[in-house]
């Protein structure tokens, strides 16, 4: 039977970036489908507790900082540590990756989630902007029109739905891969997410 991983993340978050090439990579071997679920974790950190990044500690962004270039050398990733720009308004990005998600399926919009994300933190452009937003779909061989499409409202509701719904289950953090009701959160849990998926795909829950 097919497994399906919902995969909450912020179209801006570090994090996500160093784990999606190997998060799709995990799921395709896995032959997992994905719900591409981008959210507001703005509202998110409210319900949660959590702090958006420049209301930390100096001690926790310091160290964030430390923590972001280990994974970066370790996962041999370019990655500008403090890019242009960043913090960035992410929601447009997430409204586009869920009008993409609609309209050409998943596979289009993991292929555009990963182009956000190295806009961000390899090519330092502005996902805040429109015309960036539109060079992504074009290079991504996706149509202008989802631009136009993001701004309806049936996108902001399914915006709003996958924040309500991470909120229900549980999550706190950008990325948070959920399966059969389990959160792994973050990219340095996906170790745990395959040995999950290996072991709900045996016929004899071992591996």
């Amino acid at each position: 039977m097919t497994k399906t991983i919902d995969y909450y993340f912020a179209p801006q978050s570090p994090w996500t970036y160093l784990g999606h090439a190997r998060f799709a990579a995990m799921a395709a071997t896995a032959h997992a489908s994905v719900r591409v679920l981008p959210a507001d974790f703005g509202r998110i950190f409210a319900a949660t507790g959590g702090l958006p990044l420049p209301k930390r500690a100096p001690q926790r962004q310091a160290y964030r900082l430390v923590e972001l270039a280990r994974f970066r050398d370790w996962l041999k990733l370019p990655m500008n540590l403090e890019p242009r720009y960043f913090p960035v308004a992410a929601d447009d990005a997430a409204r586009l990756i869920i009008a993409v998600d609609t309209h050409d399926g998943t596979t289009a919009a993991m292929r555009l989630s990963a182009a956000v994300y190295a806009a961000v933190w390899v090519q330092q452009r502005n996902i805040a902007d429109a015309q960036t937003l539109a060079e992504l779909l074009q290079e991504c061989t996706l149509s202008r029109e989802r631009l136009l499409q993001s701004q309806e409202p049936s996108v902001q509701r399914q915006f709003d739905a996958n924040t309500e719904a991470a909120i229900a289950t549980g999550v706190f953090g950008a990325p948070s891969y959920c399966l059969e009701g389990e959160i792994f959160w973050g990219q340095d849990r996906l170790d745990f997410l395959q040995r999950k998926l290996q072991s709900t795909l045996s016929p004899m829950g071992v591996f």
